[in-house]
């Protein structure tokens, strides 16, 4: 009997010419969790899409249980016990929990009426063994992102799902989540759920997964049992290319302090925020998330106002009341977010580079943009930025080169200090080493880099030293000679006087 419920033979989709999935393959067994990895642009959301009745592919198969399928759109996919569940959640935030899980399959009463109760009802039967303490009564919009994704699980499993497709679930949680998270893929797949769990994380493939299969340039290039092959292999299957160092060299000399901050207190935030930064120095600010990490850097960067403390630039106090000041001190700032707060999508490329020096080409009262343009493509050439028009939208290019399009917008600004919050989140492996690369150049160069990061290897990976943050207090620094991931954790980790308090 075969094993399989769900296979992919020779699947190849184009648009326009380009070819977005070529010769796919792909073997889904019965009850497995099936890793998907790749870097993006590899072809993972064409082939979600494909799968999901969103786009028909232009040839090859589809078997269901070994019997050949066509998905003309995701209604037949649902119907056949298909689901997908995105990374960012597409849910109505202004309806009920319930109201979300039953979404166009609505119970009625004999009058053709809405069954609220029996809605709430059975809503409760499918979330309470996901999340008991998730009111389905409550707006979408009051849950974390966490608990609207276990809604998102709950409204599968009512439509009687057999196949779940995760995308990129724990990109946006914290440790304790993803912790919630495997455990109840764990139990999807005892209960014979087959998923596919697509991620960038090893540590996610790791603990949920029994088989792996890689995409490169919109091809498969292979499956494997986890435990037989090695994080390099994976890597190299990945990118195409062996990847001996994730985390560069270090080739920068650390010379004198540039930024300090002292006391540092936002009330409800973090509380006596104490540390330095030198030119040449990556100084890693860590800690579990909601630990007050982004709140110092934006408050830093003039976004968030301190209520006391200090910040001394070069030995001297400044007074930092917006982002502008900042700037204009040499205060850069790379948001978490780079899609909200580090991009416009409206503009094309050049002009996301140029946005916060704009002045400087304005001749005669008009910009001159074959000047601004000049400069933006030097910039981006020096962050080595793929890219084939760079007038087109930043939604032309992959996560890791729209971050680096944000790098090349920072390094456009005369800077001393870049603040990097999260700077390699939700980009693949080789996406990343790229970006530790540029970090090296920079700090080499003479910049004094603030890393915000919530990945363990990274830290250990890219820091000089390490500030711990717990609960908006710092709870412990670490040269990286002396530092080790035990004591990181030890420190990050919320103590038992803390649990239920406020972040100061």
């Amino acid at each position: 009997m075969n094993d399989c419920i769900l296979e992919l033979n020779d699947v190849v989709k184009t648009f326009g010419g380009v070819t977005a999935l070529s010769g796919v393959q792909f073997r889904l067994k019965r009850g497995e969790v099936h890793a998907l990895m790749g870097e993006n642009g590899a072809g993972k959301s064409t082939f979600i899409k494909v799968i999901t009745g969103v786009h028909q592919p232009d040839s090859g198969t589809i078997l269901l249980e070994g019997k050949r399928i066509t998905l003309k759109n995701t209604v037949e996919s649902q119907k056949l016990g298909i689901a997908a569940i995105y990374q960012h959640v597409t849910s109505f935030p202004d309806l009920s929990v319930a109201e979300n899980i039953f979404m166009g399959q609505e119970i009625l009463t004999k009058a053709g009426t809405y069954n609220w109760r029996a809605m709430r009802r059975e809503a409760r039967k499918y979330i309470e063994p996901l999340s008991p303490e998730i009111d389905v009564t409550k707006p979408m919009s009051t849950l974390s992102v966490a608990q609207q994704q276990l809604v998102e699980i709950a409204k599968a499993l009512s439509r009687n799902a057999r196949i779940l497709i995760m995308d990129e679930p724990t990109a946006s949680l914290t440790r304790h989540e993803c912790e919630e998270l495997y455990s109840i893929v764990d139990r999807l797949k005892a209960d014979g759920v087959s998923i596919i769990f697509i991620t960038h994380k090893f540590e996610d493939m790791y603990r949920v997964a029994g088989r792996v299969t890689v995409f490169r340039d919109s091809q498969y290039i292979g499956s494997w049992d986890v435990n037989e092959i090695s994080n390099a292999k994976l890597i190299e299957a990945m990118v195409g290319r062996e990847l001996n160092q994730l985390y560069p060299e270090k080739t920068s000399e650390i010379k004198q302090e540039v930024l300090r901050v002292e006391g540092l207190y936002k009330e409800g935030y973090f509380k006596d925020i104490s540390f330095d930064v030198r030119a040449g120095e990556v100084l890693a600010l860590t800690g579990l998330v909601g630990a007050g990490r982004t709140e110092v850097c934006q408050t830093i960067f003039g976004i968030m106002k301190p209520d006391k403390g200090r910040i001394l630039l070069d030995g001297k106090e400044i007074k930092i009341n917006s982002p502008a000041d900042a700037l204009r001190y040499g205060i850069g700032l790379l948001p978490e977010d780079r899609q909200l707060q580090g991009l416009v999508y409206e503009l094309p490329i050049y002009q996301n580079v140029s946005a916060p020096v704009i002045n400087n080409f304005v001749k005669r009262g008009l910009i001159s943009v074959k000047d601004e343009m000049a400069k933006a493509i030097e910039l981006c050439r020096k962050i080595k930025l793929k890219a084939k028009d760079i007038a087109a939208p930043p939604s032309s290019l992959s996560g890791g080169n729209q971050q680096k399009v944000v790098f090349a917008k920072l390094l456009n600004c005369d800077l001393k200090v870049l603040i990097l919050d999260e700077p390699t989140k939700g980009i693949d492996v080789g996406a990343k080493n790229s970006i530790y690369e540029i970090i090296n150049e920079l700090t080499a160069s003479g910049y004094a880099v603030i890393m915000v990061s919530s990945e363990m290897p990274e830290v250990l990976g890219m820091a000089d030293r390490i500030v711990v943050m717990r609960s908006g207090r710092v709870a412990g620094c670490f040269n990286i000679e002396d530092a080790t991931q035990e004591k990181i954790l030890a420190a990050s980790l919320v103590k038992s006087d803390e649990k239920g308090g406020s972040a100061v």
